[in-house]
């Protein structure tokens, strides 16, 4: 087996663990609160690292040892899974749970600091991860090996981990955690017996400040990596904005269970697989420029698409062309910036990049709940429940608008 082999199945047993969290984490709140606002708390202590870590990772991402930094990571995650299992565990059988507040307040600041150790060792680890992919394949195959190592994460974060996820939590609810912890231990086995050299060859004295300023100026000057940011940003909180607001709509608007929510998004991420899979052939026919441009257009149809929705399959076809022009965005625009930005500094643009293009999601996750206690004011509580999802079409539409013509205009000359 390759190294690059162990990277891609590390890569998936660990995207299994996530995806088998994308259910558990929300799902887990909406058993301790009915009340939005208190369940988008735990998302956004698992997002909020996203901006408050984000350029701290660039920074040690180009000092240490990516493999060393994954590695260390992984144990972290492993840990707060382990944390989350023991007090689920602890407090059996769970309690009602309240309309505003929380049933079990050491129970809820248990699983908030759980999550939150996740998202602080996620932004750690995609950061290395992804500054560490260009050194086990050649840059002329970057968008291959990105389209294959996504269509493998997307099997376990979006495919087979939220049907798992969904299936353990309706059998016991510590179970999923338990699991979780045990397959970053896996991940720990894979990634220490890969190979190379991981740690940038251009090092000098230690100043972070230059070092963050150095990062800072190459996007400054990089118009079109900056430009992505941006807008993928925005798409980020858009898609935030959606996140809490469905699991409450299949909850109470389609009175459906865990199982069946696994299984929806499980539906919606065969489409995600696709683009990751013909993203390249995409890319070859329609060229990176217009490719993202359809990509960036279809945004504000999909999520129109999954406001619209009344049945589960709907909503998982919804999905599914959600996610298939998601993965051929990613496809181009992180196999860009990988070829673009030099390798001694890759680490620290890489993290400011995610900074502006992740550092969005916990304000869609609250604006989520926020829109909803507002909704619910001037309309029954079903159709408050759709209301984010709506603003988040318009919001589309706008980002789609502002991004189009500047994206043509960035990759005809790049």
């Amino acid at each position: 087996m390759t190294s690059f082999q162990r990277f891609v199945l590390a890569s998936g047993v660990t995207n299994l663990a996530d995806g088998v969290a994308v259910v558990v984490w929300a799902w887990v709140a909406s058993l301790i609160s009915r009340d939005p606002l208190m369940i988008a708390l735990v998302p956004v202590a698992l997002r909020s690292p996203w901006f408050l870590c984000a350029i701290p990772a660039g920074i040690v991402a180009d000092r240490v040892d990516r493999r060393r930094l994954i590695l260390a990571m992984d144990a972290a995650r492993a840990g707060a899974f382990a944390l989350a299992t023991v007090a689920l565990w602890l407090a059996l059988p769970l309690e009602p749970a309240p309309a505003r507040g929380v049933s079990s307040l050491p129970l809820f600041l248990a699983v908030l600091s759980a999550a939150a150790t996740v998202g602080v060792a996620e932004v750690f680890r995609d950061n290395a991860a992804q500054t560490m992919l260009p050194a086990l394949v050649p840059h002329d195959r970057l968008e291959k090996a990105n389209g294959r190592l996504w269509s493998v994460e997307l099997v376990g974060n979006s495919l087979i981990g939220p049907a798992l996820g969904a299936f353990f939590i309706a059998s016991f609810v510590p179970l999923p955690f338990a699991l979780n912890a045990a397959a970053y231990g896996i991940a720990i086995f894979l990634v220490v017996k890969i190979t190379g050299q991981f740690k940038p060859s251009e090092q000098k004295a230690r100043d972070w400040r230059r070092e963050l300023a150095e990062g800072y100026g190459f996007l400054r000057d990089a118009a079109l990596i900056r430009l992505l940011a941006l807008l993928t940003g925005g798409w980020n909180l858009l898609f935030q904005m959606k996140s809490i607001a469905l699991i409450l709509i299949v909850q109470e608007n389609m009175g459906l269970g865990a199982t069946a929510f696994g299984l929806i998004l499980a539906a919606g991420a065969v489409g995600g697989i696709a683009g990751g899979q013909l993203g390249e052939k995409i890319i070859a026919c329609l060229g990176r420029g217009r490719t993202v441009q359809w990509a960036l257009a279809a945004t504000p149809i999909t999520f129109l698409w999954i406001a619209l929705a009344t049945g589960p399959y709907q909503l998982a076809l919804a999905l599914a062309v959600f996610e298939f022009s998601g993965l051929v965005w990613n496809t181009v625009s992180v196999s860009y910036r990988q070829r673009q930005i030099p390798d001694h500094m890759l680490g620290r643009v890489n993290s400011l990049y995610r900074l502006l293009a992740w550092g969005m999601m916990p304000v869609g996750l609250i604006l989520s709940g926020l829109i909803v206690r507002l909704g619910e004011v001037f309309m029954a509580r079903s159709d408050a429940l759709v209301l984010p999802i709506y603003v988040a079409a318009i919001g589309g539409l706008l980002l789609t608008l502002a991004g189009w013509r500047a994206l043509g205009r960035g990759f005809a000359i790049n």
